[in-house]
């Protein structure tokens, strides 16, 4: 198949075309940094929390490769290729994460959980495939590292909103049990405001390409041949992944656990642990807007050194900046065993701005790493496929962590960021046997 000739782009080019990334990680961030609290004010034990962290996998699982088949073969006169879906995503997402702090049982926050994940997903995953769309070779790794910068600031913002209103606008975060504080509710308000209006405005300042090498007849027949051509075609793809693949594939299923497992347990760990406190006491809220604070923090770095990567990828390659970055990562979750007390909280601080220079070559890297090796007209579908094993660990360790926390760490959440951790410095190890060229 022919590549078109795709011209350079110019820096507030490929800006408006990242924007929308930042919502979308408003989304994100309000889960990781609130959820498990969320979860145990309700009701929930230490051992029930990866278990109710299921929904993010196992929709993403289902969901991204089915968007990325779908948004190959779309072609909207206005819309363009990859938008109709971001701006379906966004509504969706928006309209959950209102309800989502208006819970009033477990299972019902479960339950919005998984509409929100799935409506995320919507969203989120054919803008991998809109960088590679719109950018030549030479432009990827700047794009992916702006998807990283607009992800560090969303996030940053998203995690530090019920500090925020707490200590600004005097908003309580102490709730009685089964209610969720209000610093919560409005922190989910502001982000559903945020989702949207950022991914309008990608929608509405970003063009696309037409699809590639499918002519109008080609276009119809690939029409009518259905969901279960799509699914053939998922699989015929999952068989045939280039070798890149493998290898990065390999790499992301070691070094996504290790990040759910700081998701999972984190916040609660900061809280309970360090903090010492009971779920509803003043000090546990402390402990979980000073969790969300740090968080705030590690997206700080994570935007800002995302501008750093493209130049560390030119002068020592792509692998080598992103094993740097994961081995960073891995000393940052480590360092919380010497956090034992609230005194030493600002440790916290060390421990996530680490974690923030590994976050921000974890968003970028693989992806502009596997963008290479990709056949123009199925990017989408192998975004999607590649998403696999991401989500894939996750079910692992949602369906079966709980039973390590309860027999093998005596409910210790320290104890499971250290271990996450730990698998950030395998994936690290392994990220030195990708092949480049």
């Amino acid at each position: 198949m022919e590549r078109i000739t795709k011209p350079t782009l110019t820096f507030w080019q490929i800006w408006n075309m990242s924007f929308g990334f930042m919502g979308i990680q408003f989304g994100w961030g309000l889960q990781m940094a609130n959820m498990s609290s969320i979860y145990e004010g309700l009701g929930a034990k230490p051992e029930q929390i990866p278990a109710l962290w299921l929904a993010a996998p196992l929709t993403g699982l289902i969901v991204q490769p089915i968007i990325g088949y779908l948004s190959d073969r779309t072609w909207h006169p206005v819309l363009g290729r990859r938008r109709p879906y971001f701006l379906i995503g966004a509504i969706l997402s928006s309209l959950c994460l209102v309800w989502m702090p208006n819970a009033s049982s477990l299972w019902m926050a479960a339950g919005l959980l998984w509409i929100l994940d799935s409506s995320i997903n919507i969203s989120m995953e054919p803008f991998r495939a809109f960088v590679a769309d719109n950018l030549p070779p030479s432009q990827r790794a700047r794009g992916f590292a702006m998807q990283s910068f607009f992800i560090g600031v969303g996030t940053t913002i998203a995690s530090a909103l019920p500090w925020m209103f707490t200590n600004w606008f005097n908003v309580t975060s102490v709730a009685q049990k089964g209610v969720i504080a209000d610093n919560v509710k409005w922190s989910f308000y502001i982000g559903a405001a945020a989702f949207l209006c950022s991914v309008l405005y990608t929608v509405w300042t970003s063009k696309e390409y037409p699809p590639m090498g499918l002519l109008e007849e080609e276009k119809a027949k690939e029409q009518k041949k259905g969901f279960g051509a799509g699914l053939r075609e998922i699989k015929e793809a999952l068989t045939h992944m280039p070798k890149r693949m493998k290898q990065l594939a390999l790499v992301q299923f070691l070094t996504w656990p290790g990040l759910f497992l700081m998701w999972f347990f984190y916040t609660p760990a900061v809280a309970s642990e360090i903090f010492k406190a009971k779920a509803g006491t003043a000090a546990y809220a402390e402990g979980q807007n000073l969790a969300g604070l740090t968080y705030s923090f590690e997206n700080i770095v994570t935007f800002l050194f995302a501008l750093l990567l493209p130049f560390l990828a030119s002068k020592i390659s792509m692998k080598r900046t992103h094993f740097i970055c994961l081995m960073l990562g891995s000393l940052g979750l480590l360092l919380i065993n010497l956090v034992q007390t609230p005194e030493q909280s600002w440790m916290l601080f060390v421990v996530m701005g680490l974690v923030g220079i590994a976050w921000s070559s974890i968003l970028s890297m693989p992806y502009a790493m596997l963008s290479g090796c990709l056949p123009e007209n199925k990017i989408g579908i192998y975004m999607g496929i590649f998403n696999f094993f991401i989500v894939l660990p996750e079910i692992l360790a949602s369906l079966f962590f709980g039973k390590i926390m309860e027999h093998w760490l005596d409910g210790s959440r320290v104890m499971a960021v250290t271990i996450g951790g730990v698998l950030l410095a395998f994936a690290a190890i392994l990220t030195l046997r990708i092949n480049e060229d």
